[in-house]
């Protein structure tokens, strides 16, 4: 194929509405998705999303023990979500979660001490921490 024979396929009216037609449509294309925001597909928790899943999920339970009342809890996270990979690699090996510093769990029955008991058991069991890490309270 020679410079003349590309120069005629291209010089028909068909040929040239139909690159015309698609450099539209691709122009489209770019122009609506810069509008749309696909969904992120990686499925990297940040701390906020792990903090937060994990004071619903204690809020939830102590809601659901007797003598607890409503309740509302507060974490504090020492670091952030770290993940580590093979040396000299992409290839992530497995992710370590924050720390979690304390607990703090303000409820109904906080001035009950054996209600307080429980929640400290039930808080220590459930995130594997020393009790000296969580505070219970009465709400007031």
């Amino acid at each position: 194929m020679n410079f003349k024979s590309i120069k005629k396929m291209f010089s028909g009216d068909k040929i040239k509405r139909i690159i015309f037609i698609f450099g539209i449509a691709g122009i489209l294309i770019i122009f609506i998705s810069s509008f749309i925001k696909l969904p992120d597909n990686s499925n990297k928790n940040t701390v906020a999303d792990y903090k937060e899943q994990i004071q619903s999920s204690i809020t939830e339970m102590l809601n659901n023990i007797e003598g607890v009342g409503e309740c509302s809890v507060l974490l504090t996270i020492e670091n952030s979500v770290e993940d580590v990979y093979l040396e000299n690699s992409s290839t992530k090996t497995k992710e370590i979660e924050p720390v979690i510093r304390g607990v703090v769990v303000a409820c109904g029955g906080g001035d009950d001490p054996i209600v307080v008991a429980r929640v400290n058991e039930i808080v220590t069991k459930a995130l594997n921490i020393s009790s000296a890490k969580v505070c219970v309270t009465k709400l007031k």
